[in-house]
């Protein structure tokens, strides 16, 4: 990567950050408290690698029989990367069902063909890779497989 690439990626995710912090996450919280939900979504619980409570975070995933797929979309940067990178085990909720697995960073996965599995549809494929696409600073695949299935 550039310099000039690395520190608009840099600019792109401090921005990100304040946004999905204080206005994206509460709402996505807030309509999951109030039972609004989509199968699309699930909340990730870490272990913070510097405090070792535990974090939570809305993320986008899309579940099969023995995981889970996530993409980081800011890569290592993001807080819950930071925290499976510390500490691989997790939790996964997604509705009211709670999953336990590891993660772990997949780099060599096509992020761009992984993000159109997340939806069902060809619209709903296009809007989520697209969002996914647009959101991204510097995006990893994470996979979880489940240790409780």
């Amino acid at each position: 990567m550039s310099q000039r690439t690395t520190a608009a990626a840099a600019r792109k995710f401090r921005r990100e950050r304040i946004i999905g912090r204080y206005l994206v996450n509460p709402a996505v919280g807030l309509l999951d408290r109030i039972g609004i939900r989509s199968s699309m979504l699930a909340e990730l619980e870490t272990t913070g690698a510097k405090s070792g409570q535990p974090r939570r975070v809305p993320v986008t995933v899309s579940i099969d029989d023995e995981g889970a797929w996530l993409i980081s979309q800011h890569g290592h940067r993001a807080g819950w990367a930071r925290n499976i990178a510390a500490n691989p085990k997790v939790r996964l909720r997604q509705g009211k069902r709670w999953y336990t697995g590891t993660a772990a960073f997949v780099p060599d996965d096509n992020v761009d063909a992984r993000a159109h599995t997340f939806a069902k549809g060809h619209a709903a494929e296009s809007a989520t890779a697209w969002t996914i696409k647009a959101l991204e600073s510097d995006p990893i695949s994470v996979r979880i497989t489940f240790t409780d299935a």
